[in-house]
């Protein structure tokens, strides 16, 4: 396989990624440089369970859209306001393009939140034969050969760059990097604008609101945490991302990850942390 860059941060969005890294492989890709404006990255998830059980990976997902070449179902998926789990059985691979927040919305010609929780097929789209894209992405012999087919097909497609995806580049980084950031007035003034502004903004190019990136990264956070399996006081951490009691900060934990936080973070303990 050629030399790849590779996205070093760690994966937050998978949970339990001690057992999962058991279940599956997992390849982060960054973009070769004419891409660069439009993916966070290429993803691939390649597995072997042949003779074994079946794997339910459940994911947080973070707010863009991506474009998947997956037998089971090729698509564009829109922002998943939820949790996302996929059913990993016998062997395959599927290959996903994550693009920038807000990038997609050159492609798609129309605001973001038309698609969330969304999945469409490629026709709808772009003018491409979905089989035929499928196959020439999937039916290769290494990540590098899956990456250069899906990004030749995408500059096929690519509007011109979109000033807006920095700005939201740019606030999406402040959300992340400042835990105690938890408020949308707070962010607005962090962006320089309105929060009506900030929310139209959000609409049209991420397809959410910005109290729900806020939440999300809140919780990303959270999971990688203890996914470390190390001693984190709940009740601290449930404070830190900026929740008024803990009882809450666990309900918004179990509702997206499936466990309380405190069983989350032993699982994570007996599976050996990350």
């Amino acid at each position: 396989m050629s030399h790849l860059p590779t996205v070093t941060d760690r994966a937050k969005g998978v949970v339990g990624p001690a057992l999962a890294g058991k279940m599956f492989r997992l390849g982060r890709y960054l973009p070769p440089p004419d891409l660069a404006p439009f993916l966070d990255h290429y993803w691939i998830v390649e597995w072997d369970l042949q003779g074994r059980p079946a794997h339910t990976q459940r994911t947080l997902p973070y707010p863009c859209v991506h474009i998947v070449f997956d037998r089971a179902r090729t698509g564009i998926w829109g922002l998943t306001t939820g949790s996302f789990d996929y059913t990993l059985q016998d062997a395959g691979k599927v290959c996903g393009l994550r693009f920038r927040a807000g990038a997609f919305r050159g492609l798609l010609g129309r605001p973001l939140h038309t698609i969330t929780d969304k999945v469409l097929a490629l026709g709808d789209v772009f003018p491409w034969d979905a089989a035929a894209v499928q196959d020439a992405v999937l039916d290769t012999l290494d990540d590098a050969a899956m990456i250069e087919a899906a990004g030749a097909l995408l500059r096929t497609v690519l509007p011109a760059p979109d000033p807006q995806v920095d700005r939201i580049a740019a606030i999406l980084r402040a959300v992340e990097s400042t835990p105690g950031l938890t408020q949308v007035e707070e962010l607005a003034a962090v962006a320089q604008m309105g929060v009506r502004s900030l929310q139209q903004l959000f609409s049209e190019y991420v397809g959410v609101s910005p109290k729900w990136v806020i939440r999300r990264f809140r919780l990303h956070e959270a999971a990688d945490r203890l996914a470390q399996g190390g001693d984190v006081d709940l009740a601290a951490l449930a404070q830190g991302l900026g929740y008024f009691d803990q009882a809450h900060f666990t309900s918004d934990f179990r509702r997206l990850v499936g466990k309380s936080p405190g069983r989350y973070r032993e699982e994570a303990r007996q599976a050996g942390g990350v």
